[in-house]
């Protein structure tokens, strides 16, 4: 009988092992998205997804943050990759796409059509996503602009999708939170872009326990 008891208890230590594991495991976030993710003009350690998983390293959250951010892509530069990245673990997703649409005065009809995809894909494979907005350049007009912004709370609303209402919200058009170009944030406006978004991530993170 001893040896039974002493069995059970090994196997019960073993499960409890087995479930410490499971809850350590650190947490893979895919950052899909351009330049403002993949950290144009900076040195990496201040890239955006960099930035990001200290900031959550700092809060106690255990994940990795793997920087999918290409240069100049679009919505369809994107959703042309996002098979290929998923065919590694990936526990959630932040999207942040559009604003090369936007500066390119593509047809907000097929930016939507390339959101929809993504997060439908992401949503059949049931890996919880952050989808981050962005605004359409004035100089297109009102009808472009309305026409453009409503992807992006329409799209999270659509999926179940937690929702950023614009990826350069407090860093935009403000000369000492970006580069010489204008455009792109410097390590302070990503640092304050982090410092915004790391709640939400949080958020997102929950989702995948």
């Amino acid at each position: 009988m001893s040896r039974i008891v002493n069995a059970v208890l090994v196997i019960a230590a073993l499960s409890l092992g087995v479930t410490k594991a499971q809850a350590d495991e650190t947490k893979i976030i895919l950052a899909l998205g351009d330049s403002l993710t993949a950290g144009y003009g900076l040195p990496q350690p201040d890239a955006f997804p960099v930035q990001l998983q200290a900031a959550l390293a700092q809060a106690g959250e255990n994940a990795t943050v793997v920087n999918a951010g290409v240069s100049g892509d679009t919505s369809a530069g994107g959703r042309s990759r996002l098979q290929w990245l998923l065919s590694n673990r990936v526990d959630a997703v932040i999207v942040e796409l559009g604003a090369n649409d936007g500066l390119r005065g593509l047809d907000p009809a097929e930016t939507r059509s390339n959101l929809d995809w993504i997060m439908a894909t992401l949503k059949e494979r049931q890996i919880p996503t952050l989808i981050s907005g962005m605004l359409a350049p004035p100089n297109l007009g009102e009808d472009y602009g309305a026409e453009f912004n409503a992807i992006y709370p329409e799209l999270a609303q659509t999926y179940g999708a937690l929702y950023d209402a614009f990826f350069l919200e407090g860093v935009a058009a403000d000369p000492a939170l970006n580069q010489a170009d204008g455009i792109h944030p410097n390590a302070e406006g990503v640092t304050l872009i982090v410092k915004r978004l790391t709640p939400l991530v949080q958020e997102l993170l929950k989702q995948t326990k």
